[in-house]
């Protein structure tokens, strides 16, 4: 009896254990990712920005670790927010482009695949995993991976807002011009990212006594921009004429969300769970650099080139700080180049869970200064053209090099990040071999996460170069139309020539416009093998004809640049054709580019 007593006992002392929360010391950390839309790289004051003000963020990354080579997984936001989620490239998702992605224009040589149009359920999402692992989770802000039947709360959200991607900036908040029910007690005049901040500071205080994963994907500072007019006009004084940053409106909107990531940290510290929480902030794709609405540009990327929609580095090089003071050694700067998919994976580790199988790795290493990241490829695949003028393409980084493919020609770029991260001058002709490798081991990762390609555009018409600022014309051999059997461009990296011209009948063309009536001098760069000199080849172009004879430069891949003469063009809209007349040898020419130069330039 006695026995029985004591083993009742104990089965009601288990039962209470198991049911109090667990101490701080016993249970996983909570986890806070806050992701920003469209913040640049060069945006924050902890990464060199002196005229937007982010006291808060900068604190945070003072307090904790910053990375400067951190990447979004995209170079526009639904993919990025699917790689969260997931750990999984969006080559290998089929969500390639934002939700519902760009239509398909006139103009656009490729016709882009059909991609996912949300995240499909059979992915296990970053709170689903947590969930087995007795996380509560919640997603306040833009979700933007599907509509009814794919939003948070069926991917594994126990609290979610409604997605506020379409929500106006300002209480009282509407949806497409029409009132909603979400926040209904919000003060006239309320930012949209202090509503986000005031739901997450509830959760958190009604969650602090077991684990939390809590997912802030804010739609700051996404257009269309919004800022108190009190705080607009404070940085409208602040401004200099000349100055990288100069939007008022934009740094008023970034102040009202750093404002939002101090109030997280600060209630984390007030309610002790500062020293397990582990808090994560990052963007989704570099900052918009172009003209697109009112008060944009609302940024600029600078030292990075170009910007959203973009693979070049300004287009999705991002912003990436990591908090945790009872875990991460504060001040500290990572140079270790990371990407999207890495945060997947570091929640997981953090939470005790299985981060293998995954497009990403987890960065506790790091995070603990235990050291480096082993080396490693990262990758992007876009196959669309973005509102912003990217075009689609495909990225490799190894180390401090980086290769950009341009799916429309093949043609290769190779930067060195380190010497040159402003990616300024291609080294792909330089170093030939180099990038022809890292084009290969891109084409075979592609091949292995199953990416869906553009497929030709058989309706596609041709947008007529334009003019630099001086006058001249560049008409580079990827941007010709090709027009026979054989000729064609060969891409880099040992070739970026229009080549394969064995046969007198094929020809090239530039679509071309030109700004004023006038006389131009046309040059050309071309290569000839050895014996296959002397083709007559003659350039029209606007009315005007020239007819030159091609040199033998001893090899079709040795260029020589020659000025053929003048020739009147008149104004507008016209085409430039090469077409050889005779062809003595085994092929007319190598062709890399043909320029045009108003005679006043040409003559200095």
């Amino acid at each position: 009896m006695h026995r029985f007593l004591w083993a009742l006992c104990c089965l009601i002392l288990l039962s209470v254990a198991s049911a109090r929360p667990l101490r701080a010391a016993e249970r996983p950390p909570n986890i806070v990712i806050i992701l920003t839309d469209d913040l640049g790289w060069a945006d924050l004051g902890c990464y060199g920005n002196t005229f937007h003000k982010t006291p808060n963020l900068d604190r945070m990354a003072r307090e904790g670790l910053r990375f400067t080579d951190a990447y979004a997984a995209c170079t526009v936001c639904s993919p990025t927010r699917a790689a969260l989620m997931t750990g999984r490239s969006p080559a290998r998702l089929h969500l390639t482009d934002f939700i519902p992605g760009r239509s398909l224009l006139p103009d656009q040589k490729l016709r882009r695949p059909d991609f996912n149009q949300r995240l499909p359920l059979e992915e296990l999402t970053l709170a689903e995993k947590l969930k087995t692992k007795g996380y509560r989770s919640a997603c306040f802000g833009k979700w933007h991976l599907g509509g009814l039947g794919f939003l948070p709360q069926q991917q594994g959200f126990d609290e979610a807002t409604p997605d506020v991607a379409g929500l106006s900036r300002r209480a009282p908040f509407t949806q497409a011009g029409k009132p909603t029910a979400q926040w209904p007690d919000a003060p006239e005049g309320e930012e949209l990212t202090s509503a986000i901040t005031r739901t997450a500071l509830r959760f958190i205080r009604e969650n602090r006594d077991q684990p939390f994963l809590l997912y802030l994907p804010h739609v700051a500072v996404h257009i269309p921009l919004y800022g108190r007019e009190e705080r607009v006009t404070q940085f409208r004084g602040l401004a200099k004429e000349g100055s990288q940053h100069t939007n008022a409106v934009y740094a008023a909107m970034l102040e009202a969300l750093d404002a939002g990531v101090g109030a997280v940290l600060d209630e984390l510290r007030a309610l002790k769970l500062d020293q397990n929480t582990v808090v994560f902030f990052a963007s989704d794709n570099g900052g918009l650099s172009v003209k697109e609405g009112p008060n944009t540009p609302a940024t600029s990327n600078a030292p990075l080139r170009a910007g959203k929609g973009h693979l070049y580095e300004g287009g999705h090089r991002v912003p990436l700080i990591a908090w945790a003071p009872g875990r991460i050694v504060g001040g500290r700067v990572s140079h270790d180049p990371v990407i999207t998919m890495d945060l997947h994976c570091t929640a997981l580790a953090l939470a005790g869970l299985d981060a293998s199988g995954l497009d990403g790795v987890s960065l506790q290493p790091v995070l603990a200064g235990a050291g480096s990241l082993a080396p490693r490829s990262l990758y992007w695949h876009y196959p669309h053209y973005s509102n912003q003028g990217g075009k689609p393409g495909g990225v490799i980084r190894e180390g401090n090099l980086k290769l950009l493919e341009h799916y429309e020609s093949g043609y290769l770029e190779l930067f060195d990040l380190a010497a040159d991260p402003g990616e300024g001058h291609s080294i792909s002709f330089e170093r030939a071999e180099v990038a022809n490798a890292m084009a290969k081991r891109l084409a075979e990762w592609r091949k292995s996460v199953g990416a869906q390609m553009p497929t030709t555009h058989s309706n596609y018409v041709s947008v007529p170069l334009r003019p630099a600022s001086d006058g001249s014309l560049v008409l580079p051999a990827h941007e010709a139309s090709t027009h026979g059997q054989n000729v064609r461009y060969e891409p880099p990296a040992h070739k970026n020539t229009l080549g394969y011209w064995t046969r007198r009948d094929d020809w090239v063309s530039w679509d071309i416009t030109l700004p004023r009536t006038g006389l131009y001098s046309v040059e050309v760069l071309q290569g000839c093998g050895k014996g296959s000199g002397g083709s007559e080849v003659e350039i029209s172009v606007g009315g005007g004809r020239l007819v030159f004879t091609v040199e033998d430069t001893g090899h079709f891949q040795k260029f020589v640049r020659r000025n053929l003469g003048t020739v009147r063009v008149a104004a507008g809209r016209t085409t430039l054709e090469v077409r050889p007349k005779t062809k003595p040898g085994v092929a007319v020419m190598d062709l890399r580019e043909v320029v045009l130069k108003p005679a006043s330039l040409a003559d200095h």
